[in-house]
């Protein structure tokens, strides 16, 4: 049952920005470049975590200077930290996420599920509360993502989609880094298909023009 207080905002641009928090405190999840549309859109509320879904600098540039205005801890799986440093060579997150932990905000749970495949790192954030999960570049509706020079592991990507995501129950929003919602009943039909159609990142929905490799993420 969704919290009656807590809400979900989103922040569209090259990536999808989320905040989740009701009217006094917030957790931001993939801050993207933008700091300044992301702390306009969070007003006077308090911060209290930046959540990074991957290390990669499309979700990841802004993280540093959001989470500053309040002295919040960043939190990012310890396996992209390599590709943390890439953009941010001088500051380490404060928080080493793993699979299960947990974050509070507005009387919600968000729960870490690790979904390593288009990352080693990458993580979604279920939170039972609002009937939600934050899947990043793991799964959007156009189906499991890329990086520019195709998948690097296409199988564990699957098996992710599959252990992380399609168990949860099936009216579960799937609120991704690209792109638009869809939910977890959508995702179970679809599924097949994406395996059908296998590495062929052309018949995947265009996300925007060509990528570089730090944006592709």
């Amino acid at each position: 049952m969704a919290s009656q207080q807590a809400r979900i905002e989103c922040i569209t641009g090259r990536a999808n920005s989320w905040i989740i928090g009701d009217d006094d405190e917030v957790i931001v999840i993939d801050p993207g470049r933008d700091a300044a549309a992301v702390l306009d859109a969070v007003g006077d509320r308090e911060i209290l975590a930046v959540i990074c879904t991957h290390g990669h600098a499309g979700h990841t540039e802004a993280a540093i200077d959001v989470a500053k205005r309040d002295e919040a801890p960043v939190a990012l799986h310890p396996s992209d930290r390599l590709a943390w440093r890439e953009v941010h060579s001088g500051e380490d997150p404060e928080i080493e996420m793993e699979d299960g932990g947990k974050f509070e905000v507005a009387a919600v749970t968000l729960e870490v599920l690790h979904a390593p495949g288009h990352s080693r790192g990458s993580c979604c954030l279920y939170c039972e509360e609002l009937d939600a999960v934050f899947t990043g570049d793991v799964v959007t509706e156009a189906g499991p993502v890329p990086r520019d020079d195709g998948y690097p592991n296409w199988g564990k990507q699957l098996d992710t989609i599959g252990g992380q995501v399609l168990t949860l129950p099936s009216d579960t929003r799937i609120l991704p880094g690209h792109g638009s919602e869809f939910t977890v009943a959508v995702a179970e039909k679809r599924f097949d298909s994406w395996v059908a159609a296998g590495q062929n990142t052309e018949r995947y929905v265009d996300l925007g023009p060509p990528l570089d490799q730090d944006d592709a993420g």
